[in-house]
């Protein structure tokens, strides 16, 4: 399986869409902010173009769409992943989307306790599957995924303490354009994207070795 993961599109998805004129992809997962500030309107326009892929897609919002963008995700063919599990295969994908409180009070911003309990509860549904990705748009804190170039770290703390505590085998992220990166949390890998409106992604490669799953991760350009 060829997952394309994205973040932080702000409205612009031209990069995806013409990327996958050219490649084939099994399923498309964007981890947030896919308008800046709406109109909520604008999220279902983008994913309804996506649909025409024919690729299933699964969506988060984050802090910077509007509430508003739930209905509008469910209004599209996406699926959205906000709170919510699926299984496809042998794998499971859960997602929580906005943020931790940031300063700059944007639409779609969450208290850490809230995170915590809601976040956790989501990952411990698919936490038997063999494969587990954890789709979020805030970082988990402390991490090359979270830094800011003041060498201060945003993320959030509550799904830093979810990832120790029930190491998905992968965390999807976003948020912090800066911190395109890749690191690690345990056993868990983390991946901040970085923004798609600069065309960035991650490919993430799924395939049967012997008698368990490889999986291969890269942050590519489109």
């Amino acid at each position: 399986m060829r997952i394309l993961a994205v973040s932080d599109l702000h409205g612009d998805a031209k990069p995806l869409i013409t990327y996958l004129k050219d490649n084939k992809v099994d399923l498309i997962i964007i981890a947030g902010d896919i308008t800046h500030f709406g109109p909520g309107e604008l999220a279902e326009d983008i994913l309804n173009a996506l649909s025409t892929f024919q690729i299933p897609v699964l969506a988060i919002p984050g802090n910077c769409d509007p509430e508003s963008v739930y209905a509008n995700i469910d209004n599209s063919p996406a699926i959205n992943l906000h709170a919510r599990n699926m299984v496809v295969k042998n794998i499971g994908l859960c997602g929580f989307g906005g943020s931790n409180p940031t300063p700059f009070n944007t639409p779609l911003e969450f208290e850490e306790v809230q995170i915590y309990d809601e976040a956790k509860k989501t990952l411990e549904s698919i936490k038997d599957e063999k494969i587990t990705l954890f789709i979020t748009h805030a970082p988990p804190y402390g991490t090359k995924t979270d830094l800011l170039p003041s060498g201060e770290h945003v993320g959030s703390t509550s799904l830093r303490k979810i990832i120790e505590e029930l190491q998905p085998t992968l965390n999807i992220c976003g948020h912090i354009h800066e911190a395109r990166g890749i690191d690690k949390i345990g056993k868990t890998l983390i991946i901040n994207p970085g923004e798609l409106s600069d065309g960035y992604a991650c490919l993430i490669k799924i395939s049967d070795s012997k008698d368990k799953e490889k999986i291969e991760t890269g942050i590519i350009k489109l």
